[in-house]
């Protein structure tokens, strides 16, 4: 029998972008007074957690706040939006209860706005008022330029937020795209925590984050810097988690930094995700849904923005290379492997958001398709000594090398030099059996996390694309380095480009592969060299990118601080970089 049409799936399709119209979730209580006629048991309170906004439509915004009462108890908030920053032109106005239930956190869908208009908000309790912050609704119909700011990865204790901050200062961008790693779950002193007492900056609470609790307190000591709220008080936010908003290598039933000691995972991926909702302004489908995050915006003609959750909703578990390689020969099964990573069965996104990911592409009108989400979808296959960390990229390069001189010495090559002969002399101690069988290995993807461990639904997100003619365009973060690929699907034709962000304040691989910043251009140069399609990388490096969209190009353009480790900062204009993607093309041409 077929399923009747319920109200739950017309306001969850319209949270998702289906719909057209806009709704009320609950999140609020209205009301045409200025003044609070509810009587607050919890005294007087404190805006101490700044502002800010996110996930708007074309006539509607969330706006968000969090209060610090005197005491426990419900306590009243009021919220005004003004076409002005006096609020002498109010445009629309409210208020709301809020409690420890919701760690007196404050969201609203502010509806009733008109189309591309920017709007300016603030929150008040009594006598006292928020600072002012800034939102913009989506725009509608023929538009000549879409601006966004993209940013992932902040660890607190790495560093100051500095990459915020320079975020701050773009102007005219219509939104802020974070695609996660808001926080970080470790305890005090682990993951690049380094210089975090020297920089006060050591983690709240001390432990790794495994309760309600400790995530509320977590989230209130990001939102306590003064970077983050900057930026949040700006320009609204659209944002999608990655895994360490729950725990480091997060899928659908467990995490890698997750043990039997932590108790129960759903019990902490729900608690996590609680707080997501409470902390960020994001609308959710239906008031208590925290698990679905996936939707959609339109920004008139121009672009369509699909946001998707690879992490939390139905990840299957990561592959392991370990499980590939013979503890005795140290030989890689990889037929074995092929066959389990291109497996149809292994899913990223769920069928249902598979699915709904489909019918947005097949029937998208915007100019450009861009795909905001986690993980890295080009295909980045390294030498498997590499990928696995056996050799780093500048040893396998001098081993290939030397091999390669070898060889022609055994076949007698006379335009062998001098110099490659003295090379040849120095080192052939190196071409040890263990280490040419290093050189023999295949080639294999580097992050097995990302896209390339999920091969088949990659290939169906491509072909879905292709068979509309998609300008498609991918965001990802989650690596901590830049990245410009072009996107090709099994068949060799180029079908979109992926533009991916640095990170704010977490190490990259240079953190990992031990790269020394004067090697940096060297192994940089190395892996460009290696991959297919990759037309450009920074290994080294934090910051973020501004992507600029137009009717015949989209535009990449990477920003980098100069340092992290102190709040005196200025921007690194000699790692500035930029790129772009001609309307039609699905090619990145690199302009430096």
């Amino acid at each position: 029998m077929k399923r009747s049409f319920t109200r739950r799936d017309f306001l969850e399709m319209s949270a998702k972008g289906v719909g057209a119209a806009v709704v009320s979730y609950g999140l609020m209580g209205c009301s045409d007074s200025d003044n609070s006629s509810t009587t607050d048991d919890a005294g007087t309170a404190e805006f101490l957690h700044g502002v800010a906004s996110g996930d708007p439509s074309h006539d509607a915004v969330i706006l968000w706040t969090r209060v610090t009462p005197e005491t426990d108890g419900e306590i009243t908030v009021g919220w005004e939006v003004a076409s002005d920053t006096e609020f002498k032109n109010l445009v629309t106005n409210g208020e709301m209860i809020t409690s420890a239930e919701r760690d007196y956190t404050v969201k609203i869908d502010a509806t009733g706005l008109e189309a591309g208009t920017q709007y300016f908000y603030r929150f008040k309790q009594g006598d006292i008022s928020s600072e002012v912050g800034s939102a913009i609704t989506l725009p509608q119909g023929a538009i000549e330029q879409v601006k966004f700011a993209v940013l992932s990865c902040a660890n607190f204790p790495a560093g100051h937020f500095n990459v915020y901050a320079l975020a701050a200062q773009q102007e005219e961008l219509d939104a802020v795209i974070h695609l996660g790693d808001y926080i970080y779950e470790y305890a005090r002193g682990e993951y690049a925590s380094e210089n975090a007492a020297e920089l006060g900056r050591e983690v709240l609470p001390e432990g790794e984050l495994l309760t309600l609790s400790d995530y509320r307190t977590r989230y209130a000591q990001y939102r306590s810097d003064s970077s983050l709220a900057g930026l949040h008080a700006k320009v609204p936010f659209i944002t999608v988690w990655d895994d360490h908003e729950v725990a480091n290598d997060t899928w659908q039933h467990g995490a890698e930094n997750h043990n039997e000691d932590d108790g129960d995972f759903d019990a902490r991926k729900q608690a996590a995700l609680q707080a997501y909702f409470e902390w960020l302004p994001i609308r959710p489908w239906r008031e208590g849904n925290h698990e679905e995050i996936y939707r959609s915006f339109s920004f008139g003609d121009l672009v369509d923005l699909h946001m998707l959750d690879t992490r939390v909703l139905a990840r299957d578990k990561p592959l392991d290379y370990a499980d590939y390689i013979d503890p005795v020969t140290q030989a890689m099964d990889s037929q074995k492997f092929m066959a389990e990573v291109t497996g149809a069965e292994r899913t990223l996104l769920g069928a249902e958001q598979l699915q709904w990911l489909q019918a947005n592409l097949l029937t998208a009108t915007g100019k450009w398709q861009v795909l905001g989400q986690q993980v890295l979808m080009g295909s980045m296959m390294l030498p498997a000594a590499i990928a696995m960390q056996k050799l780093s990229v500048t040893e396998f390069g001098e081993l290939a090398a030397l091999a390669q001189i070898a060889a022609r010495w055994e076949a007698k090559d006379p335009t062998i030099t001098t110099f490659e002969y003295t090379f040849l002399i120095e080192n052939q101690h190196r071409l040890t059996p263990e280490a040419m069988a290093l050189l023999q290995m295949p080639a294999v993807p580097y992050n097995l996390d990302a896209w390339d461990g999920y091969a088949y639904e990659r290939e169906v997100v491509l072909a879905t694309a292709k068979s509309n003619g998609c300008n498609l365009v991918v965001l990802a973060g989650d690596t901590h380095n830049a990245w410009a690929n072009e996107l090709t699907d099994s068949h060799g034709d180029k079908v979109g480009v992926e533009f991916a962000t640095s990170s704010v304040s977490s190490p990259g691989l240079e953190y990992y592969l031990g790269i020394p910043e004067d090697q940096q251009a060297q192994v940089e140069a190395g892996i460009l060299e290696m991959v297919s399609g990759l037309k450009y990388t920074n290994l080294r490096n934090r910051g973020f990118m501004v992507l600029t969209f137009t009717k015949e190009q989209v535009r990449s353009d990477w920003h980098y601080v100069d340092t992290i480790l102190s709040e005196q900062y200025s921007e690194d204009m000699s790692k500035k970089h930029s790129a772009v993607c001609m309307m039609g093309s699905a090619m990145v041409a690199d302009i430096g």
